[in-house]
């Protein structure tokens, strides 16, 4: 089974850049975006139904034109959900869940701090409200791979310049400290502690010393650099984790800032 998570910056904009000309020839099971930045009325041309997926969009409701998730795919979900609850997340477009038998594949967009004060208080805000939500995920028996942009790195061998950053937002102590605390013991941590049960960060898992980024800033040559940022994530329920083959990140072609981000598991006996 393949998933693909990538932040688009623009799904028209990753569009013009040839984003759906390479998918077609990925073979993915469900693809995960974020920062659709368009309304679904916008999308109703075929190149934005790519062929053999079904199509769910969750747009943003409040600022038009901003954030918004989709998921397509291959098989239809047996239930697909676009709230969580708590309406200043939701009316943003950051959430959107398929479900497949006993699996959930979830894209998520978290918020960024990096505008100024206001929205880092609504990323913290966010991730607070956010934690118990996942500790029940984790508890509930189901199947869940989180995909999206989390805004967070976990630690040196996800950024680039990581003494420069730590007062940035993306890199702050308490972010790193929260997002660490709920993925299981892996050596990819801050120093944070990690229980020895929790979500899977499938890329640290398959490449335990890996340094490898997903996010490039658009300033300067910080890509042809590499001076980047991992904070694009797939996170795993450990019932998943013996199923992790390979992952792979497509720097090149360059669709937007980030890079798509590609997980195969073994699904063989998986209700999905």
């Amino acid at each position: 089974m393949r998933i693909i998570t990538f932040n688009a910056n623009g799904i028209r904009s990753a569009a013009s850049k040839g984003f759906f000309n390479w998918l077609a020839e990925q073979e993915a099971d469900v693809v995960c975006l974020q920062e659709t930045k368009a309304q679904e009325h916008q999308l109703a041309d075929a190149a934005f139904r790519p062929d053999g997926h079904h199509c769910f969009y969750r747009d943003a409701s409040t600022r038009k034109g901003y954030s918004g998730v989709a998921i397509y795919a291959r098989r239809e979900p047996d239930e697909v959900r676009t709230e969580l609850g708590w309406a200043p997340f939701d009316e943003e477009g950051r959430y959107i869940e398929a479900r497949f038998g006993t699996l959930s594949v979830v894209s998520f967009y978290i918020p960024s701090g990096s505008s100024g004060e206001e929205r880092q208080a609504f990323k913290f805000e966010a991730m607070a409200w956010l934690g118990s939500i996942l500790d029940e995920w984790l508890a509930s028996g189901r199947d869940y791979v989180l995909c999206g942009d989390w805004n967070i790195v976990r630690s040196r061998l996800d950024i680039r310049n990581w003494t420069s950053n730590q007062k940035n937002s993306g890199c702050l102590p308490a972010e790193r400290a929260w997002l660490n605390a709920m993925i299981g013991a892996d050596g990819g941590s801050d120093d944070t502690a990690q229980p020895d049960r929790g979500w899977v960060d499938s890329y640290r898992a398959l490449h335990p010393e890996g340094r490898d980024y997903t996010w490039w800033s658009n300033r300067g040559a910080a890509r042809a650099k590499n001076v980047g940022w991992r904070i694009d994530y797939q996170l795993v329920t450990p019932g998943l984790s013996p199923r992790l083959e390979a992952c792979s990140i497509a720097r090149e072609p360059r669709f937007s800032d980030h890079a798509p981000y590609t997980l195969d598991f073994d699904a063989n006996g998986l209700r999905a």
